[in-house]
C-alpha cells in the first residue's frame, strides 16, 4: 500500500510509503489520503493524528510524470482541494513528523497540521514557482498566516529550501529532534494530545481556525458558544474533580 494507516491507543498514524518517489503523492492516492482522513474524522475513538512519511523523505507533493500529468488538471487540483479540506476539517490535533524533504505540496500537507515535531534533517520548501507553479493544497491561505505576508513572498516567490531550525525561527515547526528521536517526540506529543479533552480541543482547534475571518463581536459569541457546549459536556466536571482530588484527568469526550 502507497499510504498505511495503523491505529492504537487513541492515535491513528497515517504514514505515506512510496518512499521510491520521495513519498510524492499520485490523484489516486490524494483520494485516498482524503478518505483516509474523512473516515479518521467521524471516529471519536480517534483522539489524534500522526501523519509522517517513510524513508528519507515527507513528502515530494503531487507526483507529475516527466511527459506531464495524465489526469486533466482540474481533476488533479479537485482531488487535492478535497484532501486539503478534509485536513483543515479535521475535529482532532494533527501532527506532522516531518522526517526528510517536505516539499510543495508535502510542505502545504505539514502547513495543514496543527503541530510539526521535525528532524534535524527535514527541508520545507514552496518550490511550486521552480517548476512554472503557484501554491496549492492550501499553503496560499496557510503560509500567510503562519509566518506573516512578507516571509511568505520570499518563500513562494524564490522557492528556496530552509531547514527544520529556520522553520521553527518561523513558527511552522514546533519541536526540532535528531532523526533517530523523531518517532518517539512525535508519540509523546500526540499521547499528550489524545489524553487531553476531546470536546473542548476540537472546539478550540475551530475557534482558532476561524480567527482570521470573523470579527472581534463573533468571536466571542462564538467562544460563549464553545464554552456552554463544553461546561454541558462531562469533560469539564470531571477536570474539576480531579483538581479537587488531586489526580490525573481522565476525558471521554461526553
Amino acid at each position: 500500500m502507497s499510504i498505511e494507516f495503523e491505529s492504537a491507543d487513541g492515535i491513528a498514524r497515517v504514514t505515506l510509503a512510496a518512499h521510491e518517489r520521495r513519498n510524492a503523492l499520485t490523484p489516486d492516492e490524494f483520494g485516498e489520503l482524503r478518505d483516509i482522513l474523512v473516515s479518521i474524522a467521524s471516529d471519536p475513538a480517534e483522539r489524534v493524528v500522526v501523519l509522517t512519511g517513510e524513508g528519507t523523505a515527507f513528502c515530494a507533493g503531487a507526483f507529475l510524470p516527466p511527459d506531464g500529468p495524465r489526469t486533466p488538471p482540474i481533476v488533479l487540483m479537485r482531488r487535492i482541494n478535497e484532501t486539503a479540506r478534509a485536513l483543515h476539517r479535521m475535529p482532532q490535533p494533527c501532527i506532522a513528523a516531518v522526517n526528510g524533504h517536505a516539499v510543495g505540496a508535502g510542505m502545504s500537507l505539514a502547513l495543514g497540521c496543527d503541530l510539526v515535531v521535525a528532524s534535524t534533517a527535514a527541508t520545507f520548501g514552496q518550490v511550486f514557482v521552480k517548476r512554472g507553479l503557484s501554491p496549492d493544497f492550501g499553503s496560499s491561505w496557510l503560509l500567510p498566516r503562519i509566518v506573516g505576508l512578507h516571509t511568505a513572498k520570499r518563500l513562494a516567490l524564490l522557492g528556496d529550501s530552509i531547514d527544520a531550525d529556520e522553520a521553527a525561527r518561523l513558527g511552522i515547526v514546533t519541536e526540532v529532534v535528531p532523526p533517530g528521536e523523531l518517532a518517539a517526540a512525535a508519540t509523546r506529543l500526540a499521547r499528550r494530545l489524545a489524553d487531553g479533552p476531546p470536546i473542548a480541543m476540537s472546539l478550540t482547534k475551530d475557534l482558532l481556525n476561524q480567527s482570521f475571518t470573523t470579527g472581534f463581536d463573533d468571536a466571542l459569541d462564538r467562544e460563549a458558544t464553545a464554552a456552554a457546549t463544553n461546561m454541558a459536556a462531562g469533560d469539564a466536571a470531571e477536570a474539576f474533580a480531579a483538581a479537587r482530588e488531586k489526580r490525573a484527568p481522565v476525558f471521554k469526550g461526553r
